[in-house]
């Protein structure tokens, strides 16, 4: 199974310690993680980088830093993670290498600000949905964001996540969204897309 993959103007990879330099850009910025977590001090981002590496499912439970393929810029992350019900951060206990936990497993990306407004959301939304239904075994996945959150709660819809109403997760109540493999089969044969109105969507990372 290859964890490297790209898109039409992106290339993700696997986070690893070598990519403290865009974990610090986003969760730094208070703009970047206003509709996710507090914003954190580079010490408490150094801190966290052990756990952000770890990866679960065959390396398919993860978090992958993403780039611009023309100039190699990292913009972003992306990520397939167990989500979260009363606790505020991923319970990093469930990222376990060779096992599948028994908990929904959401979808989520962050993008530093100097990348809002472009289309990568929705392109980064696209492509891991993409690999989540054709590489992995996951039947289903799903994805939150904040109610406030309109510009995330769009890229989400657009990219075939279907609405759920509210849920509990990350400790507080949530806009919720699901998909499954066999919907996602469905618009995919349709031909689904859509642009990014340039927002972030949980989970932070």
């Amino acid at each position: 199974m290859n964890l490297e993959f790209e898109s039409e103007r992106l290339s993700y990879t696997p986070l690893t310690s070598d990519d403290l330099d865009i974990a610090l850009a986003l969760f730094t910025d208070e703009a970047v993680t206003r509709y996710v977590c507090d914003v954190h001090t580079p010490a408490q981002v150094k801190q966290s980088m052990a756990d952000s590496v770890r990866r679960g499912g065959d390396g398919c439970i993860g978090i992958w830093c993403v780039r611009r393929q023309d100039n190699g810029e990292k913009i972003g992350t992306t990520v397939i993670l167990p989500m979260p019900i009363e606790h505020i951060d991923t319970e990093w206990e469930l990222v376990v290498p060779g096992q599948w936990p028994s908990v929904d497993l959401e979808i989520g990306y962050l993008l530093r600000r100097s990348a809002w407004g472009r289309g990568y959301a929705t392109e980064i939304g696209h492509r891991i949905l993409r690999f989540a239904f054709e590489e992995t075994p996951l039947e289903e996945v799903v994805a939150v964001t904040d109610p406030d959150n309109h510009a995330s709660k769009r890229v989400l819809t657009k990219i075939g996540m279907r609405a759920e109403g509210t849920r509990r997760a990350y400790a507080s109540d949530c806009c919720a969204f699901r998909l499954n493999r066999a919907q996602w089969l469905s618009q995919r044969n349709r031909g689904a897309g859509g642009t990014d109105p340039g927002a972030n969507a949980k989970p932070g990372a």
